[in-house]
């Protein structure tokens, strides 16, 4: 347990921001397994300041917490006002800064991992907005911009002095993308020398991962991303291991009920013709490694609706069940 201002968090397991997974009904899922913060997706904070209404419906949040609201932006007064919007018209503990979003459209206005080129300028908009609301203020960020300018230290430091309660860290520069391998020595970097919670992230894709990402780094949280999308089951392993509880294998049929769950929840929250939309490239994930899946995952690319949805994975299960004892998933 380790807390992010006053906020507790009470196991290390936490849930990275996704952009366009990370919504309600994902973030629901991942609490149903176990997880113990989770974020919103990215949000721009010019986006707030105008009264765009797909963001501010971005910002619903529902009843299970601790949350964490991700902004991003780099302008002074409109980091400041969309936090304090945030503060006031909704239910999230946490604000979080995002310093680490490598996109070109979000780079280029000077946000995301671009704030990492420009520490004095961007401590001071974190000390404005740190000062502007009550709740708590986090950093999510990378090693740094290129391999050149791995920074990250000097600027934790003076986001730690500018108020800062956690600092999230990618083992990747902006420039690798999500290539190559995450540096998790950085992470260590920061825990040795900062006062306030320190989280890693970076290429955590099993229990295994975990445990040494934990052990190498002292972290206080350990945050997983990709490696759970399709895959909840994962946040539970990872609670049986704190829990000294023995992992199980994951039956198809817990695959397909999680999957259609998901599906439903964001049905509930988009509608069911958006929440397609979206589920044609997270469904597939559900069923990643299990015999004879390339077929289903191809319908899944097309499926338009529920039922659809409910048919394919109905087919698929009377393939798996009537499939020979010695054929293994691949």
């Amino acid at each position: 347990m380790f807390h992010i201002g006053d906020v507790e968090i009470k196991t290390p397991l936490i849930i990275a921001p996704l952009a366009g997974v990370s919504n309600g009904a994902f973030r629901d899922l991942c609490y149903d397994f176990g997880a113990s913060l989770t974020y919103t997706e990215m949000i721009s904070d010019k986006a707030i300041f105008y009264n765009n209404k797909k963001t501010l419906d971005m910002l619903e949040i529902g009843e299970r917490h601790p949350i964490s609201v991700q902004l991003f932006g780099s302008d002074i007064e409109t980091m400041v006002y969309s936090a304090q919007y945030v503060e006031k018209n909704t239910r999230a503990d946490i604000i979080d800064i995002n310093m680490g979003c490598p996109v070109n459209k979000v780079v280029k206005t000077g946000a995301g991992s671009a704030m990492m080129l420009k520490e004095d300028e961007t401590a001071m908009m974190v000390k404005r907005v740190c000062e502007s609301v009550k709740l708590p203020v986090s950093v999510k960020m990378r090693i740094g911009y290129d391999k050149q300018h791995c920074n990250c230290l000097s600027l934790a430091k003076k986001l730690e002095d500018a108020g800062v309660k956690a600092i999230a860290i990618h083992g990747r520069t902006r420039s690798q993308f999500y290539e190559g391998q995450a540096d998790w020595s950085y992470i260590k970097l920061l825990k040795d020398n900062l006062s306030i919670p320190v989280i890693g992230n970076g290429d955590v894709l099993s229990v295994e991962d975990f445990i040494r990402m934990k052990e190498e780094t002292n972290a206080d949280g350990i945050m997983i991303g990709r490696g759970v999308i399709g895959n909840p089951f994962l946040i539970a392993e990872i609670n049986n291991y704190l829990n000294g509880k023995e992992n199980y294998e994951v039956a198809y049929n817990e695959r397909f009920a999680a999957c259609i769950a998901h599906c439903e929840r964001l049905s509930a929250i988009k509608g069911e013709t958006a929440a397609m939309r979206e589920m044609r490239g997270i469904a597939p994930h559900y069923i990643s490694g299990l015999y004879n899946c390339s077929n289903y995952k191809r319908q899944m690319a097309l499926m338009s609706s529920l039922k659809e949805l409910k048919d394919i994975l109905g087919e698929y299960e009377k393939n798996l069940v009537n499939r020979p004892e010695d054929v293994r998933a691949v």
